[in-house]
């Protein structure tokens, strides 16, 4: 259902801006749709997967990763669009490297992390080497830049890690560093100083930095409570930059009305629900972390984007899952939720000598539940 509603969604929301680039207004529809494609291929893929063979692959997709990140900042070989290089070119397929790594680096951080038992608990064994790895990925991708996925990378293995069982104090530490790192990107570069001032008076400068958050604003607020009517956004037309990509949450606020957003909020809860019940049914750590990952990632980056759109925190510029316009953001998710229906499906059995967690209420307790059972 939020693929079929993005599917819908990319088309009303791009067929101005794609008559205008293309002469054609179902030129991004139809891209959606192969990518949509693709994305449920890959969904098949990995639910007929045994997500434990996952484990052993986990290795080469991060090195897999972290070369495309390299490969995106080489001159000549990454694409750059508005100053960013974030997309690499096969052929006629261009993709975005970081889509992938947030996955990937998922399901190398859960097999590390179900592989450390009680080590996690020190500080040379446990926080300084996920420091290490969680700085790596998102270095290079701050760098490319984009500071919204480097931020979901660090919200998702943050919660791997304090599910696994780290000590509290090991978490406020990072807390601390996290903000501290923040603080000094937020000052190295312009844009996101100006993206701060939007954020808490956008009014002051309506027409320059404040026009986006303005913008979607007023989207939001011309929908009411049942909406203009399914294809009859104003805001779509030039005003709202990006309408089919990361500002599809206020089109369809517009056209659908605040009733069209709680019904889609409705899918997502309800989507990290079954994510969340297929997780706690798993009979081993590296499942469960798994599942964590993936529907905390599906969760940050959904409460972010909508976070923006709303002007609750300051735009980040990441895609809504499952609606935005984008092929390797759209084929990485559902890639994600096909790894979901793969824990759903194989999580209640034993597998390589695991063992059963001990009492019915399994997670009252993360030490109980994580990090104290032979990996």
């Amino acid at each position: 259902m939020l693929l079929l509603t993005g599917l819908l969604t990319v088309y009303t929301a791009s067929f101005a801006v794609s008559y205008l680039e293309y002469g054609d207004t179902n030129h991004f529809v139809i891209r959606q749709g192969i990518y949509a494609i693709a994305g449920l291929a890959a969904l098949v893929y990995f639910m007929r997967l045994d997500y434990h063979q996952l484990r052993y692959l986990a290795v080469p997709m991060i090195v897999l990763a972290l070369l495309g990140l390299l490969a995106v900042l080489i001159p000549g070989i990454g694409i750059e669009r508005n100053g960013a290089r974030r997309w690499l070119e096969l052929g006629p397929v261009t993709f975005q490297p970081s889509e992938f790594a947030k996955l990937a680096v998922i399901i190398y951080i859960s097999a590390w992390l179900a592989g450390r038992h009680e080590n996690i608990n020190k500080f040379t064994l446990g926080l300084v080497p996920f420091v290490l790895m969680v700085s790596v990925v998102g270095g290079l991708v701050i760098v490319e830049p984009d500071m919204g996925t480097a931020i979901i990378i660090v919200l998702t293995t943050s919660t791997l890690f304090f599910i696994a069982g780290a000590p509290l104090t090991h978490l406020a530490l990072l807390i601390v560093s996290g903000g501290l790192v923040s603080y000094v990107m937020i000052l190295a570069q312009d844009y996101r100083l100006d993206r701060i001032g939007s954020f808490l008076s956008p009014e002051a400068d309506p027409q320059g930095s404040g026009f986006h958050i303005l913008q979607l604003l007023i989207a939001l607020g011309s929908g009411g409570v049942t909406g203009l009517g399914w294809g009859v956004s104003r805001q779509k037309f030039f005003y709202v930059p990006g309408a089919h990509t990361d500002g599809v949450f206020a089109i369809i606020g517009e056209e659908l009305g605040f009733i069209g957003l709680l019904g889609v909020l409705g899918l997502f809860t309800f989507f990290v629900y079954r994510a969340l019940k297929a997780t706690l049914a798993s009979r081993d750590q590296f499942g469960t972390l798994l599942g964590v990952g993936i529907l905390s990632w599906i969760a940050y980056q959904t409460l972010i984007n909508v976070g923006g759109i709303t002007r609750s925190i300051p735009l980040t510029g990441v895609p809504l899952p499952f609606l935005s316009y984008g092929g390797s953001a759209l084929v990485a998710v559902m890639a994600g939720a096909g790894i979901l229906l793969s824990l759903s499906r194989y999580g209640h059995d034993r597998r390589y000598g695991e063992q059963p967690k001990a009492g019915g209420r399994r997670y009252a307790r993360r030490g109980q539940a994580l990090g104290r059972h032979p990996a």
